[in-house]
Order: structure tokens, then C-alpha cells, then sequence
């Protein structure tokens, strides 16, 4: 499987208007992680997921998933499941009226040496430069310390999707955390709303 978006930038999309852009885990952020999710039938969106996903949109933003997989690379996922995992989740979310910019994969895995492997730039600078938008205006929404640690090789806002006890044992420190995506996509947009003067 190519380590890049498993399909084409949508026509008239990002590359019409450079956006802000959400850049989104998908495992534990987006969908239920259940461990090298193999089967479509299993994919299952998390509580606040379409709420948040909702109101990036609403709010102006593109949407790129990044996402390793390296299930892949250890022969636990077949490609084709994993073409059907998105192309589910891109139709469970297109019924609420939100779309899914580009989904970055990485298929490798720890010791494959790759440049796209979380934390590691690569899925962000080939979405970035495929579809016009800069790194340093996005804001990364994960679960794990590997997308918070993405978000600072990029540049961009992290905000951690857990509990209080896990955001204080993440390293690197996310700028923002909450316990879905929908509070975590309102503490972020708050963040970038400017003070009232005075």
C-alpha cells in the first residue's frame, strides 16, 4: 500500500482556498480503538466525534486524518480492509453532512525507518503540500503521545483526547486537553478566538 492519502484530494477543495486545517488521529480520537482494527463492520465512531467533526466544519476548517497503521507491516490488516474501514467511516460521517479532506496512512512499522511514522513529519508534509495548507496554522487532535509529539515537529496546536490522568503523563505536554473530541474542538476554537479588549 502507498504511504500517502488512500484517495484524491476532493476537486474545488483545499487547493481552491488555503484553509485552516484539523489534523486528526483516527484510533481512539475519531473511532473506538480496538486494536488493529481489521474488519469494517467493527468501526464505530466514538461519543463527540461527529459533534467535534461538526464543528470544525461549521468553523471554516479542512479535515486530514493522519493515522499509522502499521497492522500493515505486520500483516494483521489486509490493505483492501483498510480501503473499506475509510471508505465506511467517510460514509457514516458524510450522512452528518462532514467530509473528509484526506486521510494519510502510515504502513510501516517501528523499525521500518520511514520518514511518516507518528511522531515523524511525513504524513503532514505531503497532506500540506498536496492540498496547500500550512502545518503551523493546523491543530492536531490525538490520543497517544506520538500525535502530540507530530503536532510540535509541525508546528501546530496539540490537543490531547483523554483523561486528566493521561494528559499529565503525556510527554511532550499537549497545549490543550479533553476527554472527546467535541470538548476538545471547543477548548481549541476558544483558544484562537481573540481577548475581548479592556
Amino acid at each position: 500500500m502507498p504511504h500517502s492519502a488512500d484517495t484524491p484530494p476532493p476537486s474545488g477543495g483545499l487547493d481552491a482556498a488555503p484553509r485552516r486545517v484539523a489534523l486528526l488521529d483516527r484510533d481512539g480520537t475519531i473511532n473506538l480503538d480496538t486494536g488493529y482494527l481489521a474488519d469494517p463492520d467493527r468501526f464505530e465512531l466514538l461519543p463527540g466525534a461527529v459533534a467535534g467533526l461538526r464543528r470544525l466544519v461549521d468553523a471554516g476548517f479542512g479535515l486530514v486524518v493522519v493515522t499509522n497503521q502499521s497492522g500493515i507491516a505486520r500483516g494483521l490488516i489486509r490493505p483492501d480492509a483498510l480501503a473499506a474501514i475509510h471508505q465506511r467511516m467517510r460514509a457514516m460521517l458524510a450522512a452528518h453532512g462532514i467530509t473528509i479532506d484526506a486521510i494519510e496512512i502510515c504502513p510501516h512499522g517501528p523499525d521500518d525507518g520511514c520518514d511518516c511514522r507518528k511522531p515523524l513529519a511525513g504524513m503532514v508534509t505531503r497532506a500540506a503540500a498536496r492540498l496547500g495548507f500550512d502545518p503551523g496554522r493546523a491543530i492536531l487532535f490525538g490520543d497517544k503521545p506520538s500525535d502530540i509529539g507530530l503536532a510540535r515537529a509541525v508546528g501546530a496546536m496539540a490537543v490531547l483526547i483523554g483523561d486528566t490522568t493521561a494528559a499529565a503523563a503525556c510527554h511532550p505536554a499537549p497545549d490543550l486537553a479533553a476527554p472527546d473530541l467535541d470538548q476538545a474542538v471547543r477548548l481549541a476554537l476558544a483558544r484562537l478566538q481573540p481577548s475581548p479588549a479592556g
